[in-house]
């Protein structure tokens, strides 16, 4: 009888830690504001845009103050934005920040647009015709650890969709070898990469 008690006991408990809990980048969450905080701070700390908290709490301006709760919505999962950052680090490396949350927010603007995978991770791993949508998918380089500036990129990128103009690709003309990117309408140039749409 105590073995059927605790196998009851363990299998529920396995259960629940299995599927019924989430992490606080899969569901709403609570936040309550601190002096100083703005929506800007909020939303690159929890890796949501701004548009979605004032959505979330039916707000029209930016205007917030200490000690209200504000409804914080799910955002990209915890391993969704690892997988970004990475991409980050193996395509902007040595680039100058902006030009890091702008390749960052190329992958989000695809998960909005019609034409991509509607997932991060279907974006990042996108193959069209034999042929990677990001070459350190294809390479590896995107299986190296993101460093402290690529995680940051992408969660302001999350936060506020950072430079870019609507971009859906960027590239380096020195070394690009797909010249169709080119006919692309440009929208920004940061660093070593034309940004376009």
């Amino acid at each position: 009888m105590k073995k059927r008690i605790w196998l009851s006991s363990f299998i529920v408990t396995v259960t629940l830690l299995v599927f019924g809990f989430t992490s606080t980048a899969d569901a709403n969450s609570t936040h309550t504001v601190r002096s100083g905080e703005s929506l800007w701070t909020i939303g690159n700390h929890y890796g949501v845009p701004i548009t979605s908290i004032k959505r979330a709490n039916n707000k029209t301006s930016n205007t917030i103050f200490a000690g209200e709760r504000l409804t914080i919505p799910a955002s990209v999962s915890a391993s969704d934005r690892d997988l970004m950052a990475r991409l980050v680090r193996a395509e902007a490396e040595g680039e100058p920040y902006a030009g890091k949350v702008a390749v960052a927010t190329v992958v989000l603007n695809r998960v909005d647009h019609k034409d991509f995978p509607n997932t991060v991770r279907g974006v990042i791993n996108e193959v069209s015709n034999g042929h990677y949508a990001f070459s350190p998918v294809q390479n590896g380089r995107i299986n190296r650890a993101a460093d402290a500036q690529s995680i940051r990129a992408v969660n302001e990128a999350l936060a506020f969709r950072g430079q870019g103009s609507g971009s859906l690709f960027f590239y380096n003309p020195r070394i690009a070898t797909n010249h169709w990117i080119a006919t692309r309408q440009h929208t920004i140039t940061i660093g070593n990469h034309v940004f376009a749409r």
